[in-house]
């Protein structure tokens, strides 16, 4: 991508925590090239904006920022567009957004007659930047990406169309990330987690993730799992992931109706779902659970929403999320008819959200009255392992307790999501 003077630089993350590993990559390497980070965009020589183009509001958040911090900008400031919605719109947005000094994807510049300006001292590899050296981590914890791309065809999702295949890091390469880091929690992720080395099983512990689980948990005092889909979810997997000490098992459901669940080219159903499930609980009672649901996909019938009202109520999981069904261009879902009205679709959505709420609530009620290890993330906030950083609940600390420390207080109180422990600012 050419190379770039000394200056300052201003990193803006937009989607999921795979594109915070990616920025963190990058960071790495604008560190490495002499440049200084910032705070505030206006104060920057080179503004990034790393997008998510996973569903329509995504894009329309990367637009709006982009826009926006066009605005914001010094003068002479160069602003460049990577991630996701660069890699899937390159040529599109090159085009419509004269605001933008280069729009560059995960290999080699999407559109190389919009890139007038340098924007890096390397290029960007082809592996999305995994195997880049990054900073230590801020926080006490810290994302690791263990994997790019997905061999998946899931009917709503757009990710193996400009992410590629799924293609595994070397156990080595990731181990020593984590060291890079300095975190004492490190959270896994990936497009498809659980099917680390199934691309090359004769190199990756035969292709399965739980000898690269097991080395980073002799690394760490926390190993974390994000986006476990369900078919994959082996009793070995489930034994380690418990044998870790964060019994934390975020499923990627996405609906329980069988038909539907087919017609979006995935596995399983609600009583399948619902039995591995209880199988978990039996083997660790104190496990904690997450989903998340796709709502309104087409086909989606009156009975299939019901279906899935009594999954939830039944399943009492402590967190989940559900979600407006997006038409994403080049999808199999696209394709499909039975639409589901948008009100509708609302009326869905405020129904589950406002039963999971209460089940939340109760769940983190039952927690008062407990002791529990917190790790402390910043001053006066914590997390147990029944809680994954910046999607779920925290728990409120007292601010003598030291930002890292790993601390065992008692649960007084539960406000909602979040747990309040005894001496509490």
């Amino acid at each position: 991508m050419g190379s770039v003077e000394t200056g300052r630089f201003y990193v803006e993350t937009l989607g999921c925590p795979k594109n915070q590993v990616d920025s963190d990559k990058l960071v790495g390497t604008l560190l490495a090239d002499g440049m200084s980070p910032v705070e505030d965009a206006g104060d920057a020589d080179l503004v990034v904006v790393n997008t998510c183009a996973f569903i329509e509001e995504a894009r329309k958040e990367s637009i709006d920022t982009i826009l926006a911090l066009a605005e914001e900008r010094r003068p002479g400031a160069r602003l460049v567009v990577t991630g996701c919605m660069a890699e899937r719109y390159g040529a599109e947005l090159a085009e419509e957004l004269p605001e933008v000094d280069a729009v560059v994807g995960f290999g080699v510049p999407i559109a190389p007659e919009r890139q007038r300006i340098p924007v890096a001292a390397a290029p960007l590899p082809t592996l999305d930047l995994l195997n880049l050296p990054r900073p230590a981590s801020a926080a006490p914890w810290a994302y690791v990406k263990i994997a790019e791309g997905c061999n998946r065809s899931c009917g709503f999702c757009a990710i193996p169309s400009f992410r590629g295949p799924q293609r595994s890091r070397d156990i080595d390469s990731i181990l020593s990330e984590v060291s890079q880091t300095g975190a004492r929690e490190i959270v896994l992720v990936a497009q498809d987690l659980a099917s680390f080395g199934t691309d090359r099983p004769e190199e990756l512990g035969g292709g399965s993730i739980v000898p690269l689980v097991e080395q980073v948990d002799r690394l760490v005092d926390r190993v974390r799992l994000l986006y476990l889909y369900p078919s994959d979810l082996s009793d070995a997997l489930i034994d380690t992931i418990c044998a870790t000490g964060v019994p934390y098992f975020d499923l990627s459901l996405q609906h329980v109706s069988k038909p539907l669940l087919r017609a979006m080219r995935r596995w399983g159903d609600g009583e399948r779902f619902l039995k591995r499930i209880e199988d978990i609980r039996e083997r660790e009672p104190e496990a904690a659970f997450r989903s998340n649901f796709i709502v309104g996909y087409p086909g989606e019938t009156e009975a299939d929403h019901d279906l899935l009202l009594r999954f939830v109520e039944e399943a009492r999981l402590d967190w989940c999320g559900f979600f407006a069904y997006s038409r994403e261009e080049g999808t199999h879902a696209a394709g499909l008819d039975g639409a589901v009205n948008p009100g509708l679709m609302a009326e869905r959505l405020a129904e589950l959200r406002e039963m999971q709420d209460e089940i939340t609530a109760e769940r983190r009620d039952s927690l008062i009255g407990e002791r529990v290890e917190v790790l402390v993330d910043s001053v006066g906030e914590g997390r147990t392992f029944r809680e994954a950083p910046e999607i779920d609940g925290v728990v409120r600390l007292s601010d003598s307790l030291k930002v890292g420390e790993l601390a065992t207080v008692q649960i007084v109180d539960a406000e909602g999501p979040d747990l309040v422990a005894e001496g509490a600012a």
